[in-house]
C-alpha cells in the first residue's frame, strides 16, 4: 500500500510538470501578438501607394488594442474609429497615418501613435473600357504593379491601320455626379515620339475611344 501510494505521487508530480511546460510553451495572447506588431510610425512604407480594395492593418498604439483590419472602400476610404470615412488611396501608409494622427490630436487625442500597415493588395484597381478603331474592344483591368496609362492600353487593345492615334478621346467620369471630363490626345506622339509627358495614367470607369481618320489611304 505504502509503495503504491508513492507511485501516485510520482505519476502527479510527473503530469504536473508536463501541464506546467505546456502552459510556458501556448501560443501568445491577444497582447503578446499586439506586441509584435509594428509601433513605430517612422519604420512604416512609405513607396506603394494605396489603392481601392487593399487591406491595411490600423492601430492606434495609445489604446493598446489589437490592430483592426481596414479595407479601402469603392469610394477610395477607410472607416476609421472616432474619425468615421478617411481618403486613403493614391496615398502612402505613412502619409495616411501622419494624416489621421493630425486628425485625432486635433479634438480627440493629446498623443496618437497611428499605425497603418499593409495586410493584403488588391489585384486589381479596377476598369477601363477602350473601343473604336483597335483590335480588341472592350474593358481592361487596371494592374495594381505598374502604373497603366492611355498608351498601355491602346498598345495592349492594338490598333486598326485606319486609326486616328493623334485625336484619341478620354473620358473621365465624375465623382459623385460630379461632371465628365474629355481630353483629346496625340498618341502618336507619346508611341512613336516618345513624347511621355503627354501620356496620362488612367483612372477606373475612364473610357477611351479611338477615332478612324477622315481620310483613309
Amino acid at each position: 500500500m505504502h509503495i503504491r501510494t508513492i507511485l501516485v505521487m510520482v505519476c502527479w508530480l510527473v503530469t504536473g510538470s508536463f501541464l506546467s511546460g505546456a502552459e510556458t510553451n501556448s501560443p501568445p495572447d491577444a497582447a503578446g501578438r499586439g506586441a509584435s506588431f509594428v509601433t513605430s510610425m517612422e519604420s512604416l512604407d512609405d513607396k506603394y501607394r494605396l489603392g481601392v480594395g487593399d487591406q491595411v492593418r490600423f492601430q492606434i498604439v495609445e489604446d493598446r488594442d489589437e490592430p483592426k483590419a481596414l479595407k479601402i472602400t469603392d469610394s477610395g476610404e477607410l472607416a476609421i474609429p472616432w474619425l468615421g470615412s478617411v481618403p486613403a488611396a493614391d496615398r502612402t501608409c505613412k502619409q495616411l497615418a501622419k494624416e489621421i494622427k493630425k486628425s485625432l490630436e486635433k479634438d480627440l487625442y493629446k498623443q496618437a501613435t497611428v499605425i497603418v500597415a499593409i495586410e493584403s493588395l488588391n489585384k486589381v484597381r479596377g476598369k477601363v473600357w477602350i473601343y473604336g478603331y483597335v483590335r480588341v474592344a472592350g474593358f481592361q483591368e487596371i494592374p495594381t504593379d505598374e502604373v497603366f496609362t492611355l498608351s498601355k492600353a491602346i498598345m495592349r487593345a492594338g490598333l486598326t491601320d485606319f486609326a486616328d492615334k493623334k485625336n484619341v478621346k478620354l473620358r473621365r467620369n465624375g465623382e459623385a455626379g460630379g461632371q465628365a471630363k474629355d481630353f483629346l490626345v496625340d498618341v502618336a506622339a507619346i508611341i512613336e515620339k516618345g513624347k511621355q509627358d503627354k501620356d496620362v495614367k488612367l483612372e477606373p470607369g475612364d473610357t477611351i475611344y479611338v477615332p478612324g481618320k477622315l481620310i483613309n489611304f
